[in-house]
């Protein structure tokens, strides 16, 4: 528990301090956040807000996760800590690039969709692939509530990769107002770090020093990245000094399916990164919606969170609302695990 303890302090207070030093370079190198003209018209005055914010605690999760990592208490070998590390960055490299393009090549639409979605295959399939042969993950996950477990067999690879590449993308759309998706996913990720603990006390009984290693640097990449996230919120809250991009997003995107997945918990995702989903569904219902329609419209836009912005709901009101819709079901999350 200490250990956890001190990667949430130490990440957070490596943000505090590094923030300041960094937006300004980020305002010198004019890297600028494009605002679409499609989106909601109050957000036009964010025009030019430093973006790529993300690369901050990315660097800081990943660090902090990696030392940390390197002194088990068990004296097991612990390749989590690592593959979260490399899952993680190379997902938010396709948003840097993305990214980049879009700031510094100043061509607002970034990367074409197929080239994204061929990177986040190769990550999915191969993250997946990594998931299904390590002796501690395999091929089965488990059924929340139920306190069972169901073999996916051969059919893991290729679902868990959809898995990914959907909550990627997931993580994405919900980037759209001032610390929306840094709130939630503070909250997502320290669940992932109490399931992970619940999980290696469990195994404290069985006396496996490996597993158990494994397991305690998952939570501790958890609470890295939650307290990195909680120092970005410093300057990423209503009105935001710097944005995540693309490149943040994806990282968290990466992040959060990375730990389901590690602690065969991917249907957990339904109630810890709900908020994400919502929003893919969302914009899948409204397109679905608006081709039988005709044109019409289900929400007033879409992803969901601009729909309740144009309904008269403030920014920072839509951002308390999902914390704590994410709150609760989190809660109900790490309750589950604990009477399993």
């Amino acid at each position: 528990m200490l250990r956890l303890i001190v990667a949430l302090i130490l990440s957070l207070v490596a943000m505090l301090i590094i923030g300041p030093r960094v937006l300004p370079v980020l305002r010198k190198l004019k890297f600028g956040q494009t605002i679409y003209e499609l989106g909601p018209k109050s957000h036009q005055t964010k025009q030019g807000t430093p973006t790529m914010g993300g690369l901050m605690f990315a660097a800081v999760t990943s660090l902090v996760a990696l030392v940390l990592a390197l002194f088990s208490q068990f004296g097991g070998w612990s390749d989590f800590a690592l593959a979260l590390v490399v899952v993680s960055l190379a997902s938010m490299l396709i948003g840097f690039v993305d990214d980049y393009i879009k700031v510094v090549k100043k061509r607002n639409l970034g990367l074409i969709w197929w080239q994204k979605i061929i990177g986040q295959v190769v990550v999915a399939v191969g993250f997946s692939t990594y998931c299904y042969l390590n002796p501690y993950v395999g091929s089965s996950i488990i059924v929340p509530f139920f306190n069972v477990e169901w073999n996916l067999g051969v059919f893991y690879i290729p679902l868990m990769s959809m898995v990914m590449i959907f909550m990627i993308n997931s993580a994405n759309l919900q980037d759209g107002l001032d610390g929306l998706l840094s709130s939630v996913s503070v909250v997502g990720s320290a669940a992932w770090g109490m399931m992970a603990l619940f999980v290696m006390m469990g195994l404290s009984a069985a006396g496996n020093a490996d597993a158990m290693a494994n397991y305690q640097n998952l939570a501790i990449f958890a609470m890295a990245l939650a307290g990195a996230l909680m120092g970005f919120l410093r300057f990423n809250h209503y009105p935001a000094m710097v944005f995540m991009g693309d490149t943040g997003s994806m990282f968290i995107g990466g992040a959060m399916v990375g730990m389901a997945m590690l602690l065969r918990m991917p249907l957990f995702m339904l109630l810890v990164c709900f908020t994400m989903i919502a929003s893919s569904l969302s914009v899948i219902i409204q397109r679905i919606y608006f081709k039988v329609t005709h044109g019409k419209r289900i929400f007033k836009m879409s992803p969901i969170h601009h729909h309740f912005e144009l309904s008269g709901m403030t920014e920072t009101q839509i951002v308390a609302m999902y914390a704590i819709v994410e709150g609760v079901l989190c809660l109900v999350a790490v309750l589950s695990i604990v009477g399993a």
